[in-house]
């Protein structure tokens, strides 16, 4: 089974093909300022990246021909639970308007879509950052004009969790319960209840620990008076929140190797700093292992900041009493997109139908 891999981001479109969980190809294709600038909207860019993966794929003599699906990153749609989507026309039609918002992740399933319709074969998205498998409970969030929303690095924690029920305990993902810790330049934290994410906090807009370049859950109070001041636009306003929050608003810089090669140096802003992620990390697998009742399989940690030791190290300090530490470095998105359409293209899962 041969799948083509389109993963867009804001500044390039990574694309691959999938000979069943082996990648036999890989290409990033960046574009400059000057190309993107044309386009109003990212929804505009489409047919310029359609272009630019086809003509990389006759490059490298791929044809579309050899391939059984095309599998994109899916983007910011309307709440559904996790899983493989069949990219129809309502995803379509969702992902052209920015329903939910505009993102270079949008395009993901309008290419896949589109270079899949030209040889005939299916197209599908797999467990979008807007999964939302949150228990009614857990949407309250102590005032009925504000409730807690589903966003959160999706696509990761559902593969590193799925890996480790197959390769630790030889199970099904669906029979077991994880806390999932994501760690990139935002920072989730959720509860898999066999095969399930009851609770997560939302990752972008403000809620859980702080993280390289979010500010995590603030104090409301002073938020709400900072936001009358007069001192800051609701622009400058939103990017204390995501975007300036967090390691780069107390330190000047997002980059997470860097805090700790200075912490390492003696920089003792750096190490408090630093700590202190650890500290909010460390309580949020509290909180996770409280909403599954103590009844925790595993501790999955991921993403970027992962292949640092001394900082697993400072959370596995701290919670390794309620289960086992297991540490998956970095994130695959590549893979764990190849994987999902596999899934559905093997029968083991049935493609699910966005409505």
């Amino acid at each position: 089974m041969k799948q083509l891999i389109i993963n867009p981001g804001s500044t390039s479109t990574k694309i691959a093909v999938y000979d069943e969980e082996t990648m036999v190809f890989e290409k990033t294709i960046r574009h400059t300022n000057e190309e993107l600038q044309p386009f109003d909207r990212v929804a505009d860019q489409f047919e310029f990246r359609k272009e630019l993966i086809i003509s990389a794929l006759k490059e490298n003599n791929i044809s579309l021909n050899s391939l059984n699906a095309v599998v994109g990153r899916g983007g910011l749609l309307k709440p559904i639970e996790g899983g493989t989507y069949t990219v129809n026309d309502k995803l379509v039609e969702d992902l052209k308007t920015n329903t939910k918002g505009e993102h270079a992740s949008n395009l993901g399933g309008l290419l896949a879509r589109a270079i899949a319709d030209i040889v005939n074969i299916p197209s599908f998205i797999v467990d979008p950052v807007v999964v939302d498998e949150m228990e009614e409970v857990a949407r309250l969030s102590g005032h009925p004009d504000f409730e807690r929303i589903s966003i959160w690095h999706a696509l990761n924690q559902k593969a590193v969790a799925r890996r480790a029920a197959k390769e630790k305990f030889g199970k099904k993902y669906e029979e077991l319960n994880f806390v999932v810790v994501h760690l990139g330049g935002g920072i989730s934290v959720g509860a898999h209840k066999k095969g399930k994410v009851i609770d997560v906090n939302n990752a972008l807009n403000g809620e859980g620990p702080f993280s390289p370049e979010r500010s995590g859950t603030l104090p409301a109070e002073q938020l709400i008076r900072m936001c009358f001041s007069g001192k800051y636009t609701e622009a400058e306003l939103k990017k204390m929140v995501a975007g300036k929050g967090g390691i780069i608003a107390y330190l000047g810089t997002n980059n997470a190797k860097e805090v700790s090669e200075r912490a390492q140096a003696g920089d003792e802003k750096a190490r408090l700093i630093y700590t202190a992620m650890a500290y909010q990390v460390s309580k949020a697998i509290g909180e996770y292992a409280v909403v599954l009742d103590g009844d925790v399989d595993a501790i999955v940690i991921t993403g970027g900041i992962a292949y640092d030791n001394e900082f697993i190290k400072m959370i596995e300090n701290k919670v390794k009493f309620i289960s086992e530490v297991l540490v998956y470095p970095g994130e695959d998105e590549l893979l764990a997109l190849a994987q999902g359409g596999l899934r559905v293209l093997k029968g083991i899962e049935n493609a699910k139908t966005y409505i």
